[in-house]
């Protein structure tokens, strides 16, 4: 087998991913200053006790896996880490000057496709850094859900639920980047229009996710009842101008026919739809 190359077949793992790429040496060492974070890492926070225990697991046994890099394309006399930053985090922790590498080349979709199967596989991303770095895949690399599903090895169905996550308000997200909503509350929240007051009951009462349930369930119920209430022309007319615009639409009229016509948007490009629509008719 040629020494060069890493061998292909173990499904989504990094070594399949490295695949057929040329690497320098099986083994090299490389001293920690010359390494650099990699820059598509999705991962923004490493847990503190696990990092600390790999770095008493590196004191006594040192390295096992090697962290694989690249050459680093904005410092030429670095190297940017494509998978193992916990690694390079507990090693400088561990006072080690030097650690084991594969060195790799890899261009930016490959390095965001490493960083992100190495975090799922291991279970190391929260909701919302995995959302993130699926998006970073279609928004960056042309992905559509379908590749992605394919590519991480999970359903479609889950791609799109977790992508949700990002359309949730910027308040909300920010609860959940800090802990203070759970996974499971998260999913609960999106798509709701009261999605931060929910939110903030939530932790205000300490409801759990089943709770939670039963507490969003009273909104939808009293909503329902007034949708029940509205005449069934201006259901017609909403969810007609709904379908055409792609936006929920809610209008309200008085008995003197007089009221107000609402257009929810849930990002820029959203607003700025609703804004040429309008443009361009009157």
């Amino acid at each position: 087998m040629d020494s060069n190359k890493i061998k292909k077949g173990l499904g989504r793992g990094l070594s399949s991913l490295i695949g057929e790429t040329k690497v320098q040496e099986n083994k090299n060492n490389l001293l920690i200053s010359e390494i650099i974070p990699n820059k598509y890492q999705p991962r923004k926070d490493f847990d503190e006790d696990n990092l600390r225990d790999l770095t008493n697991s590196i004191i006594e046994r040192g390295i096992i896996q090697p962290i694989v890099v690249r050459k680093s394309n904005d410092d030429k006399s670095k190297f940017e880490i494509i998978a193992g930053e916990r690694r390079w985090l507990a090693a400088q922790k561990a006072g080690l000057h030097n650690v084991p590498v594969i060195i790799t080349e890899a261009d930016d979709l490959k390095s965001l496709e490493f960083a992100i199967v190495e975090n799922v596989q291991r279970h190391d991303l929260n909701p919302l850094e995995e959302a993130q770095g699926y998006k970073r895949l279609i928004d960056e690399f042309k992905y559509d859900q379908e590749k992605v599903s394919k590519f991480i090895g999970k359903s479609r169905s889950y791609i799109t639920n977790c992508l949700r996550l990002l359309t949730l308000p910027e308040e909300v997200i920010k609860l959940i980047e800090r802990k203070k909503l759970t996974a499971g509350h998260a999913k609960i929240l999106v798509g709701l229009d009261n999605a931060v007051f929910v939110a903030n009951k939530i932790i205000e009462k300490k409801l759990s996710v089943r709770q939670t349930e039963n507490f969003v369930k009273l909104f939808k119920g009293k909503k329902q009842r007034s949708n029940i209430l509205k005449d069934a022309n201006l259901r017609d007319l909403e969810r007609t101008i709904s379908d055409k615009i792609g936006l929920n639409v809610i209008i309200k009229n008085n008995k003197r026919n007089q009221g107000s016509i609402t257009f929810s948007y849930k990002e820029i490009d959203q607003l700025n739809k609703i804004i040429e629509i309008i443009k361009s008719n009157y």
